[in-house]
């Protein structure tokens, strides 16, 4: 009951010892609530309500006077002088935070949990419940519950973080993030052992362990596996998240526990990050509502995808965007500097993402700058990111992938600048970069095989992209023939001098057999190029028919025909030159010629074992003018050879000229 004598209402002057003291209190055990209103349960009629959003709570002044500094403030300072209603739109917590202080101010027991806490202690706070008005009052006994309770226990630290996401910025003024963040990462850097596991009870991954029946098995049985915090960290919020792998870097976590976790918190955040499928197919693709069309088919679930070519207008829609972009500018921002933290497919998949967006283009960049230190482990259903630009007409983003490959080059350069002395494992880091080179050419050579299909794509583009790489880098060109054949076809309406422009990339000396003789019979090169072609590929059988010659018969100088590229175009027939036009004649006698010489070849080769052999019989000196008979055979067969071979050039040639022209026919 409320002692009437010491009540004064008279006026917004009251009784100091009222403000401070305890000893008004009316006896009450709960509240009731009728609809979206709160009563007391006592038959003391309220004079005081509370209006917090579309809750009301009929209250007495004196119980909330007696332990709320700014209940008193806010009567006092009141210019009515009978105050009975107020609204407190703005207390953290809303009315569930509220109608809990209201029952500690009534003396009710007060169940404090993890999930209540944060807002209580927040409300609190607002409501100014100190110490000087009451000994132990809600701020006192709030705080000891969160140090004591909530920051010894994972699952509580985890659930306390989650429901600081409304509480801003109450929550981080009264470091309660920073708090539950720091418990957190002394946890996860922390020996697993040692730590009472208790589990949020979200959906955990199947490699996550039972944290039950953890705890009664044995470690031996039972290893806790590194990764056990992924799951429960990734249902925080996006700044939450990050201040915690914050902390967990400063406590020195391995780099690729922390860039694995990040890219669970990203499958899980970013809907369609994670491709289902890949495919190297090409995939046509239209504009949508003034954006590129999306996918390449089998990379996206579809997800952001919908938000992005959705209707622009809509609120939903642009609050998804907003909320997405900041998700990838917060997750590029703490990935760990350190190269393979993270895997070039999701640095890629991230990098597609950040361009569909329109993330802060010197975040782009940085996330750029990272796939070029991996590019070599980069996939082609990877590289292929639809343009998003509006100005560029290309289905692919091929301005990227070759900022990508320039990134990856002067990272090359930097590495070896920075290896100054010899030793093994820089010979081995040497053997390492030559063979990444390799891959990313044929990488470029794939991607460029791809695009080419584009009719959008221009020539340039697509000669700058190929000589990007030093030819040391390709061994081979039989894929850059391929990419150069599949821009041919689709372009057909090519000049003859933008078709030998297009095939100056491609080094003639380093196409396979079947190259070759798909290059000798394709329609779309221009006729210089395939001379070159099957001039170069009689070099080779030239230089290597000498070279096993001279092997078998003892020889140390051995001088090739050709060495490069440049000596091969110097050094090609002068009638070849002269008149590319009326040459077409002469491709059936090289090819006719390059036959014959294959076959001697392989004579050849029969008589060196036949001669082998027979050196194999011989055991006894008698046996010596054998051998050196042998070696007379042998040198007669080689003049026969070349005078044959000779003799079979200059009949060809006579017999071609005499010839009716024959067309190439495409066999590609």
């Amino acid at each position: 009951m409320w002692d009437s004598e010491s009540e004064s209402v008279t006026g917004r002057h009251y009784d100091n010892e009222l403000l401070s003291s305890t000893k008004h209190t009316l006896q009450t055990d709960r509240f009731e609530q009728r609809g979206k209103s709160w009563f007391v349960a006592t038959d003391v009629p309220s004079d005081f309500m509370v209006q917090i959003r579309d809750v009301s709570f009929h209250l007495h002044k004196y119980p909330l006077l007696s332990r709320s500094a700014k209940m008193n403030r806010i009567i006092y300072d009141s210019r009515e002088i009978d105050l009975s209603k107020i609204s407190m739109d703005d207390i953290p917590g809303g009315p569930e935070a509220f109608e809990l202080a209201a029952k500690f101010c009534y003396g009710i027991a007060v169940d404090l949990t993890a999930t209540n806490i944060s807002g209580l202690r927040c409300a609190a706070e607002y409501l100014e419940m100190t110490e000087d008005l009451e000994e132990g009052n809600l701020i006192f006994k709030t705080e000891a519950f969160l140090s004591y309770v909530v920051l010894s226990s994972w699952r509580d630290s985890i659930l306390v973080l989650k429901s600081c996401e409304s509480l801003s910025p109450w929550a981080e003024n009264l470091q309660i993030v920073r708090r539950c963040s720091e418990s957190i990462a002394w946890k996860a850097c922390a020996n697993p052992k040692g730590i009472r596991w208790q589990y949020t009870g979200k959906p955990r991954d199947v490699s996550s362990p039972n944290w039950s029946e953890m705890k009664d098995s044995s470690p031996s049985r039972s290893p806790v596996p590194p990764d056990w915090w992924f799951e429960d960290v990734s249902i925080l919020r996006i700044d939450h998240f990050v201040r915690v792998i914050t902390a967990i870097k400063v406590k020195g976590m391995r780099y690729e526990l922390i860039g694995a976790s990040i890219t669970h918190y990203a499958a899980k955040s970013l809907p369609g990050l994670i491709k289902e499928g890949s495919t190297s197919g090409f995939a046509e693709e239209e504009s949508s509502g003034g954006m590129a069309g999306m996918a390449v088919s089998g990379h996206w679930k579809g997800g952001l995808h919908m938000i992005v070519a959705g209707n622009r207008d809509d609120p939903s829609s642009t609050s998804q965007i907003r909320d997405q972009r900041m998700i990838i500018e917060s997750l590029i921002s703490i990935i760990p500097p350190q190269k393979d933290s993270v895997s070039c497919s999701f640095l890629l998949q991230m990098l597609r993402m950040a361009n569909l967006l329109k993330v802060a283009p010197a975040l782009v960049t940085e996330l750029e700058k990272r796939v070029g230190m991996q590019f070599e482990q980069a996939t082609l259903a990877d590289l292929l990111i639809p343009c998003y630009n509006k100005t560029d007409q290309t289905l692919y983003d091929v301005d990227l992938v070759q900022r990508l490959l320039e990134h990856f080059l002067v990272q090359e350069q930097m590495d070896m600048e920075t290896t100054g002395r010899q030793s093994m494992q820089e010979v081995m880091q040497r053997s390492g970069n030559s063979n990444a080179k390799m891959r990313v050419a044929r990488l470029v050579d794939s991607y460029l095989t791809e695009v080419s299909r584009d009719k959008n794509l221009s020539l340039t583009k697509f000669q700058v992209l190929a000589e990007a790489l030093p030819e040391s880098a390709r061994s081979c060109d039989d894929g850059l023939y391929r990419a150069i054949d599949s821009y041919l076809k689709a372009h057909p309406t090519l000049s003859e001098h933008e078709r030998k422009k297009l095939c100056r990339v491609m080094d003639c000396q380093k196409l396979s057999m079947d190259a070759c003789m798909h290059a000798a019979q394709n329609e779309r090169l221009p006729l210089r190029v395939v001379v070159q072609v099957l001039f170069s590929e009689q070099v080779k059988l030239s230089n290597s028919i000498t070279s096993n010659a001279l092997k078998e018969t003892g020889g140390s100088h051995y001088q090739p025909m050709v060495q490069n590229r440049k000596t091969l175009l110097e050094g090609t027939p002068q009638s070849f030159q002269e008149g590319w036009a009326a040459a077409k004649k002469d491709i059936n006698t090289l090819k006719f010629e390059l036959e014959t010489v294959k076959t001697k070849y392989l004579e050849l080769q029969h008589d060196m074992e036949n001669l082998q052999r027979q050196f194999d019989k011989v055991t006894k000196p008698k046996q010596q003018s054998a051998w050196s008979s042998g070696w007379k055979k042998l040198s007669k067969i080689t003049k026969l050879s070349a005078m044959e071979n000779n003799d079979a050039s200059q009949n060809n040639v006579a017999q071609a000229r005499k010839a009716p022209r024959r067309w190439r026919n495409s066999i590609s």
